[in-house]
């Protein structure tokens, strides 16, 4: 959803599944069931970008990546749109489409969860929701657990990067207690830098948290500007209660809305499992969208996206996706464009 910076090769119009690539897997995967007593399995290095990769999209340096849900006028999702049904604008121009793609490809996946002392009574609910979500994703998405308090920390063990089994998620989820002040800010960096790590062009945080934040060496405004340049996605769940003075249910709906997710402000803790199935159904039925910039400027501004849709019989669509990206530049420096303040 944003300008993509690494080189990778297209194979194809459409995304497929390597033969080679399924048969080493299987055979590590028939391995693994073999060892008993193995508590936790070692996620395989990231493989080698050779032609015919399944998990790579066709897409150049300097291309925009963009993945977009469309439902009508009711809230159901459309399938089957083709890409004369879009339009995209950057800074208002309309930029000519040069990749369209509408597959349920694996992605790497985030789970950044608030272990603060806020948090201790809805653990078990939000535990039991992250697996719901484990268990509704695609077999081959990638997967990790960022906890935090005023600490922050990976959930799997250092030897496993990522995971794409639901028991070694929970085991993830429930190594620590909820205790201490919150660091939401650092936690969400964390996790959009490990996200590089991932060999999954579709690229997702999901953050569970009350929003607030006491305890972070990072910034609001630093943390806007990281999420306008990784390809991620962030869709936010906020669990807290009306007495809970930490509370800041604007931050998750910033962070969701500039990156073109979703934000859930659920009013028990019954709604949570039910809207992490929600974004895995989300997730797997979006459209990608690539463009090369009629705006070839390396000036580091930030580029405001809007796409449209429309269809006979359905007419105008509401499409979700990156509100915008900030452009590459010569010379690194810090994007000024994100406010100083967290919103409320």
């Amino acid at each position: 959803m944003q300008a993509s910076t690494r080189m990778t090769k297209l194979s194809s119009p459409r995304l497929h599944l390597c033969t080679e690539s399924r048969r080493r897997w299987l055979i590590a995967f028939v391995a693994l069931l073999a060892l008993p007593g193995l508590a936790r399995s070692q996620a395989s290095p990231p493989p080698q970008k050779e032609q015919g990769d399944p998990y790579i999209i066709g897409v150049k340096v300097n291309e925009v990546v963009l993945h977009a849900t469309a439902r009508d006028r009711k809230g159901f999702l459309l399938a089957g749109l083709a890409h004369e049904d879009f339009q995209v604008y950057e800074d208002g121009v309309l930029q000519p489409i040069k990749y369209f793609s509408h597959e349920d490809i694996p992605i790497t996946v985030g789970l950044v969860v608030d272990n603060s002392g806020s948090m201790r009574p809805k653990r078990a609910d939000v535990i039991a929701a992250a697996v719901a979500f484990a268990r509704s994703s695609n077999p081959e998405d990638q997967m990790f657990v960022v906890n935090f308090n005023e600490k922050v920390s990976f959930g799997l063990p250092h030897e496993t990067p990522f995971t794409d089994k639901a028991v070694e998620l929970q085991v993830a989820l429930s190594g620590i207690g909820a205790d201490g002040e919150t660091a939401l800010y650092d936690a969400i960096a964390l996790a959009l830098e490990h996200l590089k790590k991932g060999n999954r062009d579709k690229k997702v945080l999901i953050v569970i948290s009350d929003g607030g934040d006491n305890a972070s060496q990072h910034t609001w405004s630093q943390i806007r500007a990281l999420a306008g340049h990784p390809d991620a996605m962030i869709y936010t769940i906020g669990i807290f209660d009306d007495e809970d003075d930490d509370r800041n249910p604007g931050v998750l709906k910033q962070l969701a809305k500039d990156t073109g997710g979703e934000a859930f402000l659920p009013k028990s803790l019954k709604d949570v499992a039910p809207i992490c199935e929600h974004i895995a159904r989300d997730i797997r039925n979006q459209y990608t969208i690539a463009y090369v910039p009629t705006n070839r400027k390396r000036d580091g501004t930030y580029r405001v996206i809007q796409v449209k849709a429309s269809v006979p019989g359905h007419g105008h669509l509401l499409v979700r996706t990156r509100t915008g990206y900030y452009a590459p530049q010569q010379v690194q420096a810090s994007p000024t464009k994100a406010a100083d303040h967290a919103p409320y």
